[in-house]
């Protein structure tokens, strides 16, 4: 994996943290580090839930546009195709993610975190999806998770005008799910995470699954594959379990099988 992302595992959570300074701009480097993260994370049973964090100061302040600069149309295509699908692979974790958002977290970078399930934000954060601003338009998937998220409406206007979003208002749009003072916002994404971690794992990796897909879709065909998830969680450990504590006025402990 390479030196500016690499996966972080503590009790149960694992942080995908970026570490290429000042600004963790997002290059060719990073995405084949965010793609090798994120297939570990999916991969290991001693990841039950995912942090992504790019550090105390911020959390990415876009795409490297250096690289880009000089590229044709013919260059930047297989380019940004690559981050799309490495984006794809960030999103279709098959655990609960959380983005713990410091500072700027702008252009490619708030793509990323438009990838987590949840976002928790500083309160000095800085969100926003600029590109319209360097006459280009998102490219990572800002157009099509960002409406999905906030509402078409909304989304145009942070889109159209480039501008940046503190954290109340995207507390209050919906952009972010909690905020907290900067020195706070990563342990509090990873105590949540941790709880995630103890909770029934497949029963959160198939809503997960059902909410990703169905959102994407027809209704009808959204809650036919409900129907296939939730039928499936009966052959779970944990759904007896999860049930007999109930039935019993007990606590359960799920087992994630």
């Amino acid at each position: 994996m390479a030196d500016v992302v690499r996966l972080e595992v503590e009790d149960g959570v694992g942080t995908i943290r970026l570490d290429r300074p000042p600004m963790n701009a997002i290059d060719t480097e990073v995405t084949r580090g965010l793609a090798a993260a994120a297939e570990e994370a999916a991969r290991r049973d001693d990841v039950g839930a995912v942090v992504i964090w790019g550090g105390e100061k911020l959390f990415a302040a876009g795409a490297d546009v250096k690289e880009m600069l000089p590229m044709t149309p013919r260059e930047v295509t297989p380019m940004i195709a690559t981050l799309q699908e490495v984006f794809h692979a960030v999103e279709e974790i098959p655990k609960v993610t959380i983005a713990a958002i410091t500072g700027y977290c702008l252009g490619g970078g708030c793509e990323l975190a438009l990838c987590a399930d949840l976002r928790f934000a500083a309160e000095n954060a800085k969100i926003g999806q600029p590109e319209i601003l360097l006459g280009i338009i998102p490219g990572a998937g800002g157009t099509q998770r960002l409406p999905r998220l906030i509402g078409p409406g909304r989304a145009k206007e942070l889109i159209f005008s480039g501008r940046h979003v503190g954290a109340e208002e995207a507390l209050a749009i919906g952009l972010v799910n909690e905020v907290y003072p900067a020195d706070e916002v990563y342990a509090k994404a990873v105590e949540a995470a941790r709880r995630y971690a103890q909770g029934p794992r497949m029963a959160l990796r198939a809503a997960k699954e059902a909410v990703n897909w169905g959102a994407r879709g027809e209704f009808r065909a959204g809650v036919v594959l409900e129907r296939g998830l939730f039928a499936g969680l009966f052959a779970t450990e944990d759904q007896k379990i999860g049930m007999r504590a109930l039935l019993e006025k007990g606590q359960a402990a799920f087992q994630g099988r």
